[in-house]
């Protein structure tokens, strides 16, 4: 999905599938999950389920991960061959817990790894970054519109979130989990980031083009899901980006903090759009699945952990409050963030949901993405999900979408961009673990040192 609020609703309808009808007949029911299970269980439980998008639902000639799954077999653009960068980079994570966890074999993952690192570097490559869609079985750009066509910069950003941690997993390995971590760091290594500024702009832009150029015109500015692509160009060893284009393109001369509070807790920044209760809930989750907010600080944020809590929290009161009185809103069943949707017809839309755009769905990745930040509130999410509502659940998680406010409607769908935060984030709350990887390799410490950032928890200072 293109993330930015401006964009993501200006290409809703790209996304709608008007002739789906969504319809809970259609899909088999499933038992419910054991009231028994330990908070334990069901955090496996939910990340085994959520790994099967990437494992068992992945592409298969790239193996990369589908820009979406449908459980009804319904493909109203005809895009099961479509693979997601930035989605597939979530993925990578994903596959990254499944082994920790045991979930998958460890020499398996290797082979198949290997495979997806061999389609990147032989797919369609645009200053060294990747489309936001790439066609599974050709390694071709597929246009996400008319004029963006070419290089997506964020998308890969979170792609290269992905791939650095692959690296730094096996980089120590036997001979084949090295030649894997080798390759990881060939494609890191030849992203241009700094093409991106459009000749020395101190701002990064979202897209280019080999055939519009900069007609794209997006700059990337704060604050929204995009820090993870700065905090990569100013790492990048070949082609980086300096501190003086993180400060006055991202924090927007600084001009980007906000003095706001609601519901009593303060904003730190103003979200793009969204000033008044912040954004989607994926603003909390898509550059975090490696950078770890921990403490983190920079020149005008005192802790990056703070600043993302308390927009899950101002999400979750919100959804307490509940404004418009939607049935079914309150402590276990919350979260607003970009996702498919539930159009006035009933049929299957996709909308950027956060409180000032609140449509009575609830994107079951938002409060599962929050573990870090809201642990009692998603958990009780969690087992409200699987237990009480085993609807809402197929065969890798919970649905993108559900709404108990229309007669528990949900759509039997995912997306690799929502699927694929679940399980990174939460074993990120359970160990750190992803965080540790992405935050321990060397170009990262040295890229936040050039930042000014400063984390006691990995000793930069």
């Amino acid at each position: 999905m293109k993330l930015g609020i401006i964009s993501i609703l200006a290409v809703a309808s790209l996304f709608s599938c008007k002739n789906a009808q969504m319809g809970k007949q259609e899909i088999v029911k499933k038992e419910a999950v054991k009231s028994t299970m330990s908070d334990e269980q069901l955090m496996d439980k939910v990340q085994r389920d959520a790994l099967k998008y990437f494992w068992d639902y992945a592409e298969p000639n790239s193996m990369l991960g589908r820009e979406r799954y449908h459980e009804d077999d319904i493909y109203p653009d005809h895009d099961k061959h479509v693979i997601t960068t930035g989605g597939s980079g979530f993925g990578l994570a994903t596959i990254l817990v499944g082994v920790e966890r045991g979930f998958v074999p460890r020499k398996e993952a290797v082979k198949r790894l290997t495979h997806m690192m061999d389609f990147l570097a032989k797919a369609d490559r645009h200053k060294g970054a990747w489309s936001h869609w790439i066609n599974g079985e050709t390694g071709k750009t597929v246009p996400f519109g008319k004029k963006d066509n070419g290089g997506d910069l964020v998308e890969t950003a979170f792609l290269t979130s992905g791939i650095l941690m692959v690296r730094e997993y096996f980089k120590n390995g036997n001979d084949e989990e090295k030649a894997l971590a080798k390759k990881c760091d060939e494609l890191w290594k030849g992203i241009q980031w700094n093409w991106y500024t459009k000749g020395g702009e101190k701002v990064l832009y979202w897209h280019w083009s080999p055939e519009y150029q900069w007609e794209m015109n997006f700059p990337l500015e704060g604050y929204n899901e995009c820090m993870i692509t700065y905090i990569l160009a100013a790492s990048s060893p070949t082609y980086s980006i300096d501190a003086e284009t993180y400060y006055k393109g991202w924090t927007r001369n600084g001009t980007f903090l906000s003095d706001k509070t609601k519901y009593g807790l303060p904003m730190y920044v103003k979200h793009n759009s969204a000033e008044e209760y912040g954004g989607p809930l994926f603003w909390a989750h898509y550059s975090y699945i490696g950078l770890d907010p921990t403490g983190l600080s920079d020149k005008l944020i005192k802790n990056y952990f703070d600043l993302n809590k308390n927009q899950v929290l101002i999400d979750y009161k919100y959804c307490l409050e509940n404004p418009k009185q939607w049935k079914g809103y309150g402590p276990d069943y919350w979260g607003l963030t970009a996702s498919y949707s539930r159009n006035n017809d009933g049929t299957t839309g996709y909308n950027a949901h956060f409180p000032q755009n609140d449509h009575g769905v609830i994107s079951p990745t938002a409060a599962l993405s929050s573990f870090p930040y809201s642990p009692k509130e998603s958990m009780d999410f969690l087992k409200f999900i699987y237990i009480k509502k085993p609807e809402f659940v197929g065969s890798a998680g919970p649905y993108d979408a559900t709404s108990i406010h229309y007669n528990n409607w949900f759509t039997p769908r995912y997306l690799a961009i929502d699927q694929g935060t679940i399980a990174p984030m939460i074993e990120n709350y359970r160990t750190g673990f992803l965080w540790k990887l992405f935050m321990n390799a060397p170009e990262i410490q040295q890229g936040l040192k050039k930042l000014s950032f400063k984390s006691e928890k990995y000793g930069i200072k």
